[in-house]
């Protein structure tokens, strides 16, 4: 590590350690808590992606790239402090344990890419299940953390900024996510099209073939409750992950079971499936992976609007998603006060295309008053650009508690 590192870390630590102290967060923990819960508190603010690749802050000076990692992250919390909406700022940072999967991708085969030219752009992949035989190549998962590697980590983490903030390792298994929900890495080995061709063509072959990514992945889970590897930082909701049923998140507390845990899952891969299809095909394989979990989040981008009645499956379901792209009067219609409500408005609309704060006031007016007594939260998400302009996404917080009146 270099001086120029070293004192980098070190003031961005402090500094960041100064906002996770700021008593508001006890106020915003007992907030969600309640709010995911089911009881009611005023609708919660949570802005999950800001365009910080635009932002003048987000240019990085460390030399080594691990440090250049956690620098990235102490500033990105830095800047998000000043937007002023309900994110949780935890009191530690947190090193991931290196777990072994295969180098090809966490089902042994790669999906090889074709990026496009353009900066951020978009990409083409080869799926490598081709033909039906081609599924007995892939793995069978293990819960397997390298050992030295996760402590060569946490030592030159420590070593740094130690006596600033708690390091948190976080020994959660690698089947989790987007690696975790199936769908995901189903398009990846299989092709998103060939997929749906699959659901007429080939029905009990995709049949076999998900009940194996299914039991795979919760043989990953099970290893690893087995060992004491899931732990209070590993909760995932999309939101911030306090409930009243819940153990608040917290660092190394490790030996929890995954009844103590949110789980977040998602099918974005399904959109244009029909809801009986959409059960047959991935939530029946998805249910047994998150029923041991306390509560689960389910949805990201996808329209869940004619299959919300089909989610009501899930034994633990808490929160559900109510993207861009759904109709937000007829899943409200259909949550009520069941469930967490968790509106994402347009990010283009919001603040992807200049900033007209008339529009941004009628468009959740309109959104909000469909909503009527659910419980909701407002989640600004996928925000790819705001044309470079660092105040947009403060904007946007100070109309959207102007349309609550917080």
């Amino acid at each position: 590590m270099t001086i120029k590192d070293y004192a980098i870390l070190r003031d961005l630590a402090e500094r960041y350690r100064e906002i996770a102290a700021d008593p508001v967060m006890d106020v915003r923990r007992d907030l969600w808590r309640r709010h995911n819960s089911l009881k009611r508190t005023r609708p919660l603010i949570y802005v999950r992606a800001f365009a910080w690749q635009e932002m003048p802050q987000s240019r990085l000076h460390c030399d080594d790239p691990f440090f250049r990692s956690y620098e990235d992250f102490f500033k990105q919390s830095l800047f998000r402090y000043t937007l002023g909406d309900d994110f949780i700022f935890e009191p530690w940072v947190t090193v991931r344990a290196a777990c072994i999967t295969p180098p090809e991708g966490v089902w042994g085969l790669a999906s090889p890419r074709t990026h496009s030219t353009e900066a951020r752009g978009s990409f083409v992949w080869d799926a490598p299940l081709k033909a039906e035989e081609d599924a007995e190549r892939l793995i069978e998962p293990h819960h397997v953390i390298d050992e030295a590697e996760t402590a060569r980590r946490v030592e030159k983490l420590d070593d740094a900024i130690g006596d600033l903030l708690t390091i948190n390792v976080d020994r959660q298994p690698a089947y989790v996510m987007w690696e975790g929900d199936i769908s995901t890495q189903l398009v990846y080995l299989r092709g998103l099209e060939q997929v749906m061709w699959d659901m007429m063509d080939r029905p009990a072959w995709l049949h076999r073939l998900l009940a194996r990514m299914r039991d795979g992945i919760l043989r990953t889970h099970e290893e690893a409750e087995a060992v004491g590897d899931w732990s209070l930082s590993a909760h995932q909701n999309q939101a911030m992950p306090y409930a009243e049923e819940l153990a608040d998140p917290a660092a190394n507390r490790n030996g929890v079971s995954r009844r103590q845990l949110w789980v977040f899952m998602a099918s974005q891969e399904t959109t244009a499936v029909g809801p009986k299809q959409f059960e047959e095909f991935m939530l029946r394989y998805q249910i047994p992976i998150m029923a041991p979990f306390g509560l689960a989040a389910y949805g990201c981008c996808e329209d869940l609007t004619r299959k919300i009645e089909v989610l009501r499956q899930i034994p633990n379901l808490r929160r559900i998603a109510v993207s861009p792209m759904a109709d937000v009067a007829r899943c409200a219609a259909q949550i009520g006060q069941d469930y967490v409500l968790s509106y994402r408005p347009s990010p283009t609309d919001m603040v992807g295309y200049g900033f007209n704060a008339a529009k941004v006031r009628e468009m959740l007016t309109r959104d909000l008053d469909a909503c009527g007594d659910c419980h909701v939260d407002i989640t600004l998400k996928d925000v790819e650009t705001v044309q470079g302009d660092p105040d947009r996404i403060r904007r946007w917080v100070d109309v959207t508690r102007e349309v609550l009146g917080t």
